[in-house]
């Protein structure tokens, strides 16, 4: 399995602002943990090595506060085309694009105009993607629920997702879309920051 990042590297990243949106896009969250030039430098190494399906990486420049601490705390993949997302980052939001450069080791950076589902739809190659609002349009749930997670979601299969029990507003809109909602109690475990896809480490995914 080659390394595409190691811990001695000097830059800061962290795992909770990686997605995989699919096998050519990978997301990166610029945050409190993640610097820019960590993911210039993971982009370098994934684009040397030919093996590597990945061919584009788009990375999100979200607020650097620690309710925001990593991108899946704003943004998680739920089924091929639906995401949950944390509407507070949706005014400020801005996507970088990140391809290989015309030169070697260089890279082509770019920032991105349009929408987030536009954006989405077009480096993902989608007619349509769903934005599931957590909290939905209550302002207030929505910042309670971001909080105690509710974007943080864990999707173990396209469609199927597990989530914090308390979460209840969010829980019942992830239900209205089709999503399959395996909940699990949560009570002292969102007292440490972190919800369901934070606990996990995903080391092999199938090709669905």
């Amino acid at each position: 399995m080659p390394f595409y990042y190691r811990r001695e590297n000097p830059f800061c990243i962290e795992g909770g602002d990686i997605l995989n949106l699919s096998h050519r896009v990978l997301a990166i969250g610029i945050s409190q943990r993640t610097t820019p030039e960590a993911i210039e430098l993971l982009a370098q190494n994934i684009f040397e090595d030919r093996d590597s399906e990945i061919d584009k990486i788009l990375a999100l420049d979200i607020p650097s506060i620690r309710a925001y601490m990593h991108l899946d705390t704003v943004l998680t993949q739920i089924d091929y085309d639906k995401f949950t997302i944390h509407p507070g980052i949706l005014d400020s939001l801005k996507v970088y694009e990140i391809c290989r450069g015309t030169r070697k080791d260089s890279l082509a950076v770019v920032e991105l105009g349009g929408t987030l589902p536009e954006i989405l739809c077009d480096c993902m190659g989608l007619d349509k993607v769903t934005l599931i609002r957590c909290g939905g349009k209550d302002w207030m749930a929505s910042e309670r629920e971001q909080w105690n997670d509710g974007s943080n979601t864990l999707c173990i299969n396209p469609g199927k997702v597990i989530v914090y029990d308390r979460n209840y507003i969010t829980n019942g809109i992830l239900r209205d879309n089709g999503i399959e909602v395996l909940e699990m109690p949560s009570s002292e475990l969102s007292r440490g920051r972190g919800g369901p896809r934070c606990m996990s480490m995903p080391l092999i995914r199938e090709d669905l």
